[in-house]
């Protein structure tokens, strides 16, 4: 019958582990109909430049069920289902999911997530789905397989049970936050925060626009920028390639060194202690390379360095953040949540293109920002 293991207490439906397609095509079919469906993956990247996805579980009024993709060998009728339209995906902390389902099924949409509800209703911005689900619905949950190897088989008792429990609360927790916004007007806020979710640029990375993700290298030349993101964009292609983690071809600490440093020569390259003998054996031309298609000068600018902060300057951003915390707890929400000290820093900058000026932000606080200055 294609289902491994069946589970069923007093009171509640049964649930099944689905092993293969004729499975996956009868509960597919039981769940076209329905309008809401809970829906998390358990997934393993440790080793490699994408997630192996591991397990899927779904829920609906119904029943709850893992989809076992390591045995499925056609998930079609799974991809169906998350892409249909008439039926909403809820989720938790959705992103890593969908970016994860994306290789099957597309963009999952649409999705109702219930962390970002959860935010808008006043809770932690990043609450997590287990104290989520102790807060509303007075459940606690075990978190013993939080750091389980998904990838081994055959899944324990307790496993298949800890995956199932990440999707029997996810419909509940909607309609009690649904209530929640309604009472409070802020349903289109939610509205306005789940489209951006449809968006297939923000679980994709652009090797082009790698180096925007590397930390330390704001502020830097224009040589040396174009260094960073010559760098960042081979060790993000070299990634995708060989489908391993793009801190196993060249780590952060060592791209940044290349581009303080900027070496010439394979001798100059290997006297950066951050990079690992292997990584100059194997790629040590490639980088060099890298840093000559970046045309710096030799010898390189000077490298910029930190300016005393312009008090006029971190008086201002303190007067905003402060606003920001006023106004935050006016509506009972976490600061974080209307605004971040990034965006506080550039509209003291003058920037203006910045998600506080935009959508039900703006109203809400972006032109009280703006008027503070």
């Amino acid at each position: 019958m294609g289902i491994a293991r069946l589970y069923r207490s007093s009171s509640e439906p049964l649930q099944a582990v689905i092993t293969s397609s004729a499975a996956l095509e009868a509960l597919a079919a039981r769940l076209e109909s329905c309008g809401n469906l809970g829906l998390d993956t358990e997934f393993l990247r440790e080793r490699t430049y994408r997630a192996e996805l591991c397990l899927v579980q779904v829920s609906s009024e119904g029943e709850a069920a893992c989809i076992d993709p390591l045995a499925v060998t056609d998930l079609a009728p799974l991809a169906r289902i998350l892409g249909a339209a008439t039926i909403t995906k809820v989720m938790h902390a959705s992103r890593q999911d969908v970016e994860v389902l994306y290789p099957i099924a597309g963009m999952v949409r649409p999705v109702f997530d219930t962390q970002i509800a959860a935010a808008l209703s006043g809770l932690p911005a990043q609450i997590g789905y287990g104290e989520l689900v102790r807060r509303l619905l007075g459940r606690e949950l075990p978190k013993s397989h939080t750091r389980a190897d998904w990838s081994r088989r055959p899944l324990s008792p307790e496993q298949i049970e800890y995956a199932l429990d990440d999707v029997r609360y996810l419909l509940p927790l909607k309609t009690l936050l649904e209530e929640q916004l309604d009472r409070s007007g802020r349903l289109a806020w939610l509205t306005e925060e789940l489209n951006e979710l449809n968006d297939s640029r923000t679980i994709t990375t652009d090797p082009q626009d790698a180096w925007l993700r590397v930390k330390g290298l704001r502020g830097l030349d224009p040589a040396r920028e174009r260094l960073a993101k010559c760098l960042a964009a081979w060790r993000e292609s070299r990634a995708i390639e060989r489908n391993r983690p793009r801190g196993w071809i060249l780590d952060d600490v060592g791209l940044r060194e290349i581009v303080m440093q900027v070496p010439r020569t394979l001798q100059a390259l290997g006297e950066i202690q951050e990079i690992p003998a292997g990584v100059l054996k194997h790629c040590g031309t490639d980088l060099l390379q890298c840093v000559t298609s970046a045309q710096i000068p030799d010898p390189p600018p000077p490298l910029n360095t930190r300016s005393r902060p312009d008090p006029m300057r971190t008086a201002l951003v303190k007067k905003l953040s402060a606003l920001n915390q006023t106004l935050a707890a006016e509506l009972g929400l976490s600061p974080e949540v209307l605004t971040t000290r990034r965006e506080l820093e550039q509209l003291a900058d003058g920037q203006r293109d910045i998600a506080v000026l935009r959508g039900w932000r703006r109203g809400v606080v972006g032109e009280r920002l703006v008027a503070a200055l």
